[in-house]
């Protein structure tokens, strides 16, 4: 595995567990007891961003070292994603 596949999948990885903890923690404005004129009730009051960017750093080098290691070591590699090969007529 390059360095840049390497960069490739954390980057994957760190976007998807960011939308994952976007979410939790974050009070509403309606929640909060004060909405700002021209935003809907529900928009964030306080989103924490920094926070929630080291929480997916954090996660993400959890999820993607092993990842990584499976592909270095073969568990992970192109004839295994197939799903034609997998699932086709020819199964």
């Amino acid at each position: 595995m390059a360095i840049t596949s390497a960069i490739v999948v954390f980057a994957v990885v760190w976007f998807l567990v960011l939308f994952c903890v976007l979410p939790f923690g974050t009070p509403s404005q309606s929640e909060m007891g004060e909405v700002s004129p021209g935003t809907p009730r529900s928009a964030p009051a306080n989103p924490r961003m920094k926070r929630k960017f080291a929480i997916t750093t954090l996660i993400t080098i959890v999820i993607w070292a092993p990842l990584c290691l499976a592909i270095i070591y073969g568990y992970i590699n192109a004839d295994t994603m197939n799903l034609y090969k997998r699932f086709g007529p020819d199964s």
